[in-house]
């Protein structure tokens, strides 16, 4: 199945990459690259992800790594990466660009 990232998505990783490599910029670029594994992967599990709870749309779904939610609408063609943020904040579905 297809991924295709969001506009705000790549943002997202663009903020997060600014924010580690203030202190580290090599595990900057590492744990971005991480970030876009994962997130492609999305492709080969589109279910591995647990729904969104705070959401609770069974299309939109996340997954974690470390303390970062991917969050993604899986459609039947495709997966789209809706967004990427720090696992402790919680997010409204008017957040989200699908």
């Amino acid at each position: 199945m297809k991924v295709v990232w969001t506009s705000v998505a790549i943002e997202k990783l663009d903020e997060i990459e600014r924010f580690i490599a203030q202190d580290n910029p090599k595990r900057a670029s590492e744990f971005i690259d991480t970030l876009l594994e994962k997130g492609d992967s999305m492709g080969l599990y589109p279910d591995s992800g647990r729904v969104v709870p705070e959401i609770s749309y069974p299309e939109i779904r996340e997954v974690f790594v470390c303390n970062y939610r991917i969050v993604y609408h899986r459609t039947p063609v495709r997966i789209e990466i809706l967004t990427v943020f720090e696992g402790h904040r919680s997010i409204r579905i008017d957040e989200l660009e699908h």
